[in-house]
């Protein structure tokens, strides 16, 4: 059973998420994972200011919706992804100001790992979704499908998902993005080519921190 506690504690963290310009107003939508239930963000709550009657709890496995407040129609991929990877627990879509900006651009970067941070905590690779319709099964399948492997993706003009075993990896996560994807918006803005990691300073991160090479950065 899900306790007032653990509501009052997926609250705090979507308020968080609000705090760091991570979401704003209705954007973004965020699950936390309790044993075979979910917590998840209502239908067209805002993040930033969730309140505890606008928290849906559904079943993992079936998204049986447990105590009548409809969960954010993205809740689809949320539930997928926690049933195709069990090591993790927290999702977040969300639509910060940079990586966002780059999910609209035509000319993106191949990637953003200006500092070690970036392949370390969000992944040496960063799968694209073509646009879909929010809420459409087409999205949740693919993102569903990308997230498999990897712990963050971009959504061309939409914006991001992630995901983690728990709320601090999961912030720690998008926040990295955001600024990996600062410091090539902000470095292209200055007419300077941001001098990303070499395939080689990659693979040693990966062999210092974990002992072998992914070449996805699942770690």
């Amino acid at each position: 059973m899900i306790t007032s506690l653990e509501i009052k504690e997926f609250v705090r963290q979507a308020h968080r998420v609000g705090e760091a310009g991570l979401t704003i107003c209705s954007s973004g939508n965020l699950s936390w994972r309790i044993g075979d239930e979910a917590l998840v963000s209502g239908t067209g709550s805002w993040v930033p200011s969730l309140s505890e009657d606008k928290v849906s709890v559904c079943k993992v496995e079936t998204g049986e919706v447990l105590n009548g407040i409809k969960p954010s129609m993205e809740s689809v991929f949320h539930l997928g992804v926690m049933r195709n990877r069990p090591d993790v627990n927290v999702v977040l879509h969300f639509q910060s100001p940079y990586a966002t900006l780059l999910a609209c651009c035509e000319d993106r970067p191949d990637n953003i790992n200006v500092t070690a941070e970036i392949p370390l905590h969000v992944g040496r690779v960063i799968p694209e979704i073509p646009f879909m319709r929010p809420g459409s099964p087409e999205l949740a399948e693919a993102v569903v499908e990308a997230l498999k492997n990897r712990n963050a993706i971009q959504l061309l003009k939409h914006g991001q998902v992630v995901c983690g075993k728990d709320f601090e990896d999961v912030f720690q996560r998008a926040m990295f993005f955001e600024m990996g994807c600062r410091i090539v918006y902000q470095a292209l803005q200055a007419g300077t080519k941001p001098n990303v990691l070499t395939e080689e300073e990659l693979d040693a991160l990966e062999m210092h921190f974990v002992g072998h090479t992914t070449k996805e950065g699942l770690f």
